[in-house]
């Protein structure tokens, strides 16, 4: 009986260890699911940073990103289960590269004083840096990187705390067709060390793509029904063979050749911003209500397919949709205040399945394990839901 019941403690033993080392793999991810959202704040009447968590969580949505670490957000977002990509400001870069123990600092008062409470599982150093028209950013970008993820190895949180930084797509040149994309050859200098550098602590290349970009830009070439996930005959490229049937996929699969083509074929890519403008000015008619919804609703089903690209098909597409709100303090044109999915009272801006905001008491039912993973629950959560189930049984055995 005594060597049963060993040998079942062993096998228990054995059984844990192995999923505590699958969790560990797990939790050091970022993205847990494949839709996420920006949460943008420069504007005067948007909700408080509370009634955005509660907006969120009703909706369901489990990712989110902001552009900064603001205190009132962080202590908000405490004990909601969202989770968390936080922002180090370009203004942040010079300093930061320039000073190791400012990054520290940074690190420490904006993050790891927030945690576990507030689950914070990136910091996205810089926006949109490279390609953009300040090239002493440019030189400070990499430093700045490996200052911040210095100090988080420091203090312990380099498992659970993803480094990255979101491109625009002023860094390639010839991405069409996809298969053509390549670095720009004055960003192709600052990429590559940053990219090897990525490449070495696991982190992907972050993207923000806008078909409604490419089609303001183009709409003499560009069939919008493309642009739009709608019924389309979309493109054909040569060299790969393979077929198009919206833009989104082929911005992304353009954004993999260019790291194919520096070396980096492994490396994963996640649209860190895309989204459609519901409202314009003269020269951006595609910016309506009805275009909007449709982009929208088709991305968040084309995002719950958890399906690849044409050129990476095993690589599930993950995305953060801009905005949760209009944001009427953005500078720019008319369509830059005009991206959100929720208007400042927290109803819908149009209806692509969220209900906007709700009472939290929906949040309070007990969740079976298919609504754990609709809501795109870390599968961490679900991996100690069997272990539990599996030491029952085997202690039962006894």
């Amino acid at each position: 009986m005594k060597s049963r019941r060993r040998h079942h403690h062993q096998l228990l033993f054995t059984f844990l260890l192995f999923f505590s080392q699958k969790i560990e793999l797990l939790t050091a991810e970022a993205f847990t699911g494949t839709y996420g959202i920006n949460y943008g704040r420069i504007a005067d009447n948007i909700p408080s940073p509370d009634e955005v968590a509660t907006l969120l969580r009703a909706a369901r949505i489990r990712n989110v990103r902001i552009y900064d670490a603001d205190h009132s957000v962080l202590e908000a977002f405490s004990g909601t289960g969202l989770q968390l990509v936080v922002g180090l400001p370009n203004g942040y870069l010079k300093d930061m590269s320039a000073n190791a123990s400012h990054a520290m600092s940074w690190v420490k008062e904006n993050v790891q004083a927030f945690l576990p409470k507030t689950s914070i599982c990136g910091i996205a150093v810089g926006n949109e840096v490279l390609g953009g028209g300040d090239n002493e950013l440019w030189e400070a970008l990499l430093g700045a990187v490996k200052n911040v993820y210095k100090a988080i190895n420091k203090l312990g949180l380099a498992d659970a705390v993803q480094i990255t930084t979101a491109h625009s797509q002023a860094v390639f040149a010839n991405s069409y067709p996809p298969s053509s994309c390549i670095f720009e050859e004055n960003v192709a200098q600052y990429m590559k060390p940053l990219l090897e550098f990525f490449s070495q602590i696991g982190s992907p290349f972050c993207l923000n793509a806008y078909p409604f970009l490419a089609y303001t830009y183009n709409p003499e070439n560009i069939d919008i029904n493309y642009a739009l996930f709608e019924k389309t005959n979309g493109i054909y490229d040569m060299k790969t063979d393979l077929h198009y049937d919206n833009m989104l996929d082929a911005q992304i699969d353009a954004a993999y050749a260019a790291l194919e083509d520096a070396g980096f074929k492994k490396m994963e890519v996640i649209v860190t911003e895309t989204g459609w403008a519901s409202r314009g000015d003269d020269n951006e008619a595609a910016a309506t209500v009805n275009n909007a919804r449709k982009y929208n609703y088709n991305l968040r089903k084309r995002l719950a397919k958890k399906k690849g690209t044409p050129l990476r098909p095993k690589m599930v597409v993950k995305a953060y949709i801009f905005a949760v709100f209009n944001e009427n303090l953005k500078p720019g044109p008319t369509s830059e205040r005009n991206f959100g999915l929720f208007k400042p009272d927290g109803s819908i801006s149009y209806d692509i399945g969220f209900h906007g905001l709700k009472s939290s008491s929906a949040d309070s039912s007990l969740l079976s394990l298919k609504a754990v993973q609709a809501q795109g629950l870390s599968k961490s959560y679900i991996l100690i839901l069997t272990i539990s189930a599996a030491a029952s049984f085997l202690f039962l055995k006894q």
